[in-house]
């Protein structure tokens, strides 16, 4: 056991010590290399190939490092995204409508279309995720898995082709000295043999790889921004759809609050006719003159628009509107002056009390609806 044992050791040692000669062999290889007393194995069309190959290999590096920024990029969007909507559905109550007023099937519709929208929209954003990860990370972490190895490749035929060299230059120095040793020269023809063999098949298997992998960067190119592509256009286009839904969603409560704005001054106004009734009927008639005059239009009177969006004039021709105004749309008095999408009218109100239209101005039409 103990021989066995003295043995191993000595393979060991004599392993090591091997590879200590080989180092100190290409170190000093090198230094007579450039100090150019010993010329260099040289191949060009190879340097480029490798010229190539580091470039190739720093713009996959960069491009999996810019797609994972991307990808930590939509995490946090998506995360901003679900605290967003969170939001929402925390402010979102039905108190701020009336829970008398409102219709409690419009109430609960509107809650189930909140709740369908978040989620529809934390699945399409988790999926946007998934989907990038798979076909273009994935795929980029793959191409780029190769290069450590042909990198290596290609530093143990730099080291072969050292040993190469000085193999080389020893058989030559042994073949011109003056004193010949055959056994050595045989030794060392033989050392050369076996360097060149060892530092062709490395250089003969790089130029079949070298090229090959150069090629093929821009399939991998064109599959990772086409599927990046894909997915982009079908996540917005999805995520363009929720958004309407949820502008859809924010319409309805609006108008849940005009109406019931609406029915509060229905109800106010109902009151002060039952008291102007009350009046006029405590009241002697007057003679002709009758409330027949309150319900003369204007001069030029076309139709009435209600409006459905504030809008603050920015001119002293405008006229300024408030959700709810009832507006008597006139006529120009020169229809050329007329601009696409504006009316001219005035305030019903201010005609009931002044039966005067000086205070008519223009307005957008998309601010108001017909009546």
């Amino acid at each position: 056991m103990a021989e066995t044992g003295n043995t191993g050791k000595g393979v060991t040692a004599g392993k090591l010590a091997s590879t200590v000669q080989k180092r100190l062999s290409r170190a000093q290889e090198k230094v007579l290399q450039k100090l150019g007393k010993a010329d260099e194995t040289r191949d060009a069309v190879f340097e480029e190939m490798v010229a190539n190959f580091n470039k190739q290999m720093g713009e996959g590096t960069k491009l999996q490092r810019d797609m994972k920024a991307y990808m930590v990029a939509v995490k946090t969007l998506h995360e901003a995204s679900r605290r967003l909507q969170d939001c929402l559905a925390d402010m979102y109550e039905p108190e701020w409508f009336g829970k008398e007023e409102m219709n409690a099937v419009v109430e609960e519709m509107i809650e189930k279309e909140m709740d369908n929208n978040m989620e529809d929209t934390d699945t399409l954003w988790l999926d946007f995720h998934q989907n990038i990860t798979d076909n273009s990370m994935l795929s980029i972490d793959s191409y780029l898995a190769q290069f450590p190895e042909v990198k290596a490749r290609i530093a143990k035929r730099d080291r072969k082709m050292v040993d190469f060299d000085s193999a080389r230059h020893h058989f030559s120095s042994l073949q011109k000295g003056k004193k010949k040793d055959e056994a050595k020269i045989a030794k060392a023809e033989e050392e050369l043999g076996r360097s060149q063999k060892i530092f062709e098949e490395l250089n003969v298997e790089l130029q079949d790889q070298l090229p090959v992998l150069w090629d093929s960067r821009v399939g991998v190119y064109v599959n990772t921004f086409q599927n990046l592509a894909n997915h982009q256009e079908k996540f917005h286009k999805e995520m363009s759809k929720l958004s309407q839904n949820l502008n859809d969603i924010m319409t309805k409560l609006d108008e849940q609050r005009q109406i019931k704005k609406d029915g509060a001054a229905a109800k106010a106004g109902d009151k002060s006719e039952d008291a102007n009734h009350s009046q006029a009927a405590s009241s002697p008639p007057r003679g002709s003159e009758s409330n027949s005059s309150d319900y003369k239009l204007p001069p030029g009177f076309i139709y009435k628009v209600k409006a459905v969006h504030e809008y603050a004039a920015t001119d002293g021709d405008e006229l300024e509107l408030t959700v709810g105004d009832i507006v008597l749309v006139l006529a120009f008095d020169n229809p050329d002056e007329q601009d696409d999408g504006w009316l001219l009218g005035v305030q019903e109100s201010a005609w009931i009390r002044n039966k005067d239209i000086a205070s008519k101005g223009v307005f957008p039409e998309n601010f108001t609806q017909k009546l």
